[in-house]
């Protein structure tokens, strides 16, 4: 499976997709096969994109719990996918994959019976566990940040749940069904300290409820032929007929209720067919438009990445920090789904990202670049950040001494004024540099800045007093 993350920057001056889209003429839609009901037809592209996340959230679940028993980036439902190193420039199952942080995630239902998560004393190292629900809201967010790095316990629970839990035991309850635990740790990626990671993670525990405090197995999956594990997930989701999509989407609404702020949103849909705690009504769907809905709904999503104000384009990078927690703001929701399922809440993770140097080319292996931070202006987090190089595939770029991305763990050489110069290029810039070598490929590339638990006190990218610098091209 390829979990892709790709970012799609639509044109803002693309028709389909964007805020002409509501004060377009009857006959301007003539061209696109939609004819009568323009207004039914909008309806049901804001269905469409209000439930983006939760189909997503599902058709990545029926793929990445597809098999008996854990193996590398899949496990049945249930049971903790625990990533022992960083992948390296062959790997090719997921896009923008990192080099600081090792998984261990699971995929639970607890629409019958809760979870129980264990996590071991991390004895001060950086981690989260977020917990995803199936809109892709992150609904607990325990880690160094919020909870400690003390041994601790939690019960997940589902939406319904009433009960006692074991003392000791804090409960968690997810407004889903569907929830997805996502947990990071941090790791230098040295022997040494990979061994003391893997004795973290060996530690964590995941047990339903009525096997917490006894010997459990959790029993094998249960495979099934008919998931395509092969085609990235995004594609499965888009290539969903109108009527494919919304029968999916009114199932999955029946243990993954929408949250009561959508009542009103949701109440609207009901024209077209689709109700919550029922089936889908298709006979309510005009025939005449339904092959456009897909396509235009998705649009409408992709192009938020140009025109949506919470989308901030700063010397060559572009970011949000509305991540993680959505409210009503479904466009949003649906473009985080989108290129960046699991994103983590703002205060525990930004993710600048950058196609383009300073003046607006896409990056070239062929020019050299560098990035330039004054002195006591690296990217303030209290966590870590790290700058990582991807290809034009956002995958990892294979280079001669394996470095993928460049932080203060490689201990920086700085300038006589205290500043910082990263260089980045497909040649090393000479042993007195390579300390500062972020290597680039030969050809087309892009830039990712992972900034885990920003400052929350200025300067921070958090509230604007910290701008992330330009990469510009190095004169000769």
């Amino acid at each position: 499976m390829r979990m892709t993350r790709r970012t799609l920057a639509l044109g803002a001056a693309s028709l389909l997709g964007s805020t002409q889209l509501a004060t377009l003429a009857k006959a301007d839609w003539d061209g696109f096969g939609i004819g009568d009901g323009l207004e039914d037809f909008w309806l049901a592209t804001d269905a469409y994109i209000y439930g983006y996340p939760l189909v997503t959230m599902e058709m990545t679940r029926r793929v990445m719990t597809n098999v008996a028993k854990p193996k590398g980036t899949h496990a049945p439902v249930g049971q903790l996918i625990k990533m022992r190193e960083y992948p390296n420039a062959s790997f090719r199952d997921v896009t923008a994959p990192n080099a600081d942080t090792l998984y261990t995630t699971a995929f639970l239902d607890v629409g019958d019976e809760p979870w129980v998560l264990s996590l071991p004393d991390l004895k001060g190292r950086y981690a989260l566990f977020p917990m995803l629900d199936g809109w892709t809201n992150v609904f607990q967010v325990p880690g160094k940040r919020t909870t400690g790095t003390d041994a601790q316990t939690y019960a997940i629970t589902g939406p319904n749940w009433n009960g006692t839990l074991p003392e000791g035991v804090k409960e968690f309850k997810s407004p889903t069904s569907i929830v997805w635990l996502l947990g990071r740790i941090y790791c230098t990626g040295t022997p040494e300290d990979y061994k003391a990671v893997h004795e973290i993670q060996d530690q964590v525990g995941l047990v339903p409820l009525s096997s917490y405090g006894k010997a459990y197995t959790p029993p094998e999956g249960k495979v099934n032929p008919d998931i395509d594990v092969k085609t990235p997930v995004r594609d499965q989701v888009n290539r969903l007929s109108a009527v494919e999509y919304f029968t999916l989407l009114a199932q999955l609404m029946k243990t993954n209720p929408p949250a009561a702020k959508d009542a009103p949103e949701v109440a609207r849909f009901a024209r077209i067919g689709l109700v919550p705690g029922q089936d889908f009504d298709a006979s309510k769907l005009n025939a005449s438009f339904v092959k456009r809905i897909p396509e235009v709904g998705f649009d409408r999503i992709m192009v938020q990445f140009k025109i949506n104000n919470e989308v901030k384009h700063i010397n060559g990078w572009g970011f949000t920090t509305k991540t993680g927690l959505y409210g009503t703001d479904y466009l949003m929701r649906g473009l985080i789904t989108a290129i960046g399922l699991g994103a983590n809440r703002p205060q525990d993770a930004v993710y600048p990202t950058s196609l383009k140097d300073a003046v607006g080319s896409a990056y070239d292996g062929a020019n050299k670049y560098v990035m330039h931070f004054p002195k006591g202006e690296l990217p303030p987090a209290d966590g870590f950040w790290s700058l990582t190089m991807y290809d034009g595939g956002y995958f990892f770029v294979e280079n001669p001494i394996n470095r993928y991305s460049i932080s203060a763990r490689q201990d920086l050489k700085r300038n006589a004024d205290g500043s910082v110069d990263l260089y980045i290029q497909h040649e090393s810039p000479g042993p007195d540099k390579e300390s500062n070598w972020l290597p680039a490929p030969a050809g087309k590339f892009i830039l990712m800045l992972r900034m885990y638990w920003p400052s929350e006190s200025s300067p921070s990218i958090l509230d604007d007093t910290w701008t992330i610098p330009p990469v510009k091209v190095l004169s000769s």
